[in-house]
């Protein structure tokens, strides 16, 4: 293992230097400075691995390597272990193997979040605020989050036995559950605002997202929907063909969505709607937040160029690098950056990542995620219908709106986890009468006593907090919501949510204004249309 972790030492920092080599089927000699550095590399290898104080694996430190190398390219090249790789290319499947339940980890617990319907979890009963204590016997405090979900997931047909401590129990529940399939949906919910209006949230972008986008919108048509809300808010990307594929749901045959410019050859490319399925030409608004990247930008800026629909919330995070993922040596990867995404108006996404700090903490005021009333700094572009948008690094809103402040003292209460842990006791306990039940005096009393009694606060600092009208309502939100979310599934709990949601307000709001765009936009489209027949 010595001597091959050397070889692969050497084999990988050769291949840095080399595979650029080849040009028109000639390997090009490597001039002498880079043999001199390759020389110093590995014997820089071999002392560290023979003489540093602490024992230390060829392995560790050829990845440690890595690590540096692509630390000088950009913030989101990356290499794969071989744990994340496998991870990684999971995430990217329609499904896996396990038992069907989201968790989370509540008071350094490992905790039900919400059993999925149909699944072999929800079969056995599992249910919100259920504690998994221990799986095949190993207690799950002892692990991180990646483990236990590791540990849960394995071959269809395989038994795995977890213990579960469920508030109101004396004993344990001990369980043998079956794994199967579990469908990774990314359209996250797809239900109803009101009777004309339909809202699907789209999680990321994997292999099923453009059928469950498809799937979604005619369901949603099929209970009236005249307009749609789509919220891409936290979507941090994925897949580009299925980025095309959901655009290719809004834009007409042959629209640019989005194009890709690199120095490599090859990488310069354009990719437009395929006409594979009938564009929407419904009323769109678009919620986008600042953690909004890579391929969900892509499907939002398109839609905005093309003027197919309006764009709410706030500046996106402006993540716009093509990464191409290499499969290495040991089932490791590397995902490396080979280009730049710019809009069809030609807007760059990407924002300026010379300093990396501010980068990673969003800091960054001169780019894209400057507030929209200072664009001074940035580059105007032009939609279709020639309005005008600004590059430079992500999208920025047609219309800025920032999300709630929360009142500081339902921070604090969201941080301890409160409202989940009381009322998924409370309703294990107690089931709600129907889906239209809302917290009642008894209700709330309960909680500011289950608050009082676990510490969080001291009974007059409570008192004094719900004398704020905004907090109470806060409370009596999140109570309905959790309540609900613990009986009724996640969708549920979302309906509640987005009651106080400033920008789905905002979003229903700017209908008028989409729909006077769209009708613009088709207007347009029609005469481009009329142009080309008549020369044909």
């Amino acid at each position: 293992m010595r001597k091959g972790w050397r070889i692969t030492a050497i084999s990988l920092a050769l291949a840095v230097f080399i595979l650029g080599g080849l040009a028109g089927g000639r390997l090009l000699a490597l001039p002498d400075s880079t043999r001199q550095a390759l020389h110093v590399y590995t014997e820089m290898l071999t002392a560290a691995h023979d003489n540093a104080a602490s024992a230390v694996s060829y392995k560790d430190l050829v990845f440690a390597s890595i690590q540096g190398m692509i630390r000088q390219l950009d913030p989101h090249t990356s290499f794969l272990s071989p744990e994340n790789y496998a991870d990684m290319r999971e995430k990217q499947q329609s499904s896996f193997y396990g038992l069907g339940i989201l968790v989370g980890v509540r008071n350094g617990q490992l905790t039900v979040v919400t059993p999925l319907d149909g699944t072999p979890a929800a079969r056995m009963g599992i249910r919100a605020g259920d504690v998994i204590s221990m799986i095949e016997g190993d207690p799950t405090e002892k692990m991180t989050m990646d483990e236990a979900v590791h540990r849960l997931k394995g071959p269809k047909g395989t038994k795995v036995h977890i213990t579960i401590v469920r508030p109101g129990l004396d004993e344990p529940l001990e369980l043998d559950i079956v794994r199967a399939e579990i469908p990774q949906n990314t359209v996250r919910y797809a239900y109803m605002l009101d009777d004309t209006t339909g809202y699907i949230a789209l999680s990321d972008f994997a292999r099923s997202t453009g059928q469950e986008m498809h799937d979604a919108i005619a369901q949603l048509k099929a209970k009236g929907m005249r307009r749609l809300v789509f919220d891409l808010r936290g979507n941090g990307g994925g897949l580009l063909d299925q980025a095309i594929e959901v655009c290719d749901q809004f834009l007409p045959s042959g629209a640019l969505i989005v194009q890709t410019h690199g120095r490599s050859r090859g990488s310069s490319e354009k990719y437009d709607a395929t006409g594979q399925y009938k564009p929407l030409n419904l009323p769109v608004v678009v919620l986008v937040s600042d953690s909004t990247a890579s391929a969900a930008e892509i499907v939002a800026g398109a839609i905005q160029d093309h003027d197919y629909g309006l764009i709410v919330g706030v500046p996106t995070w402006g993540k716009g690098l093509v990464q191409t993922v290499y499969s290495l040596s040991y089932g490791a990867g590397l995902a490396l950056t080979t280009a730049k995404y710019y809009t069809p108006s030609g807007r760059l996404i990407q924002r300026d990542y010379t300093d990396f700090y501010d980068y990673a903490a969003h800091e960054d005021d001169s780019q894209e995620s400057a507030p929209s009333s200072d664009n001074s700094k940035l580059t105007p572009f032009y939609t279709d219908l020639h309005r005008k948008v600004y590059g430079g690094g992500g999208i920025t809103p047609d219309v800025e709106v920032e999300p709630a402040e929360l009142p500081p003292f339902i921070q604090f209460l969201i941080s301890r986890d409160a409202f989940f842990q009381f009322t998924s006791a409370e309703v294990n306990r107690h089931p709600l009468p129907g889906p239209d039940w809302a917290p009642d005096p008894a209700f709330l009393d309960a909680f500011e006593t289950w608050v009082v009694q676990q510490g969080m606060a001291k009974q007059n600092e409570l008192e004094q907090a719900m004398k704020d009208p905004q907090v109470a309502n806060w409370v009596k939100l999140y109570l309905e919501a959790e309540a609900k979310g613990a009986q009724f599934g996640l969708e549920a709990r979302s309906r509640v949510l987005l009651r106080a949601d400033e920008q789905v307000k905002t979003a229903l709001e700017q209908f008028g204004h989409a729909a006077n765009l769209l009708a613009s936009r088709l207007l347009l489209q029609h005469q481009n249309e009329t142009k080309v027949a008549s020369r044909d």
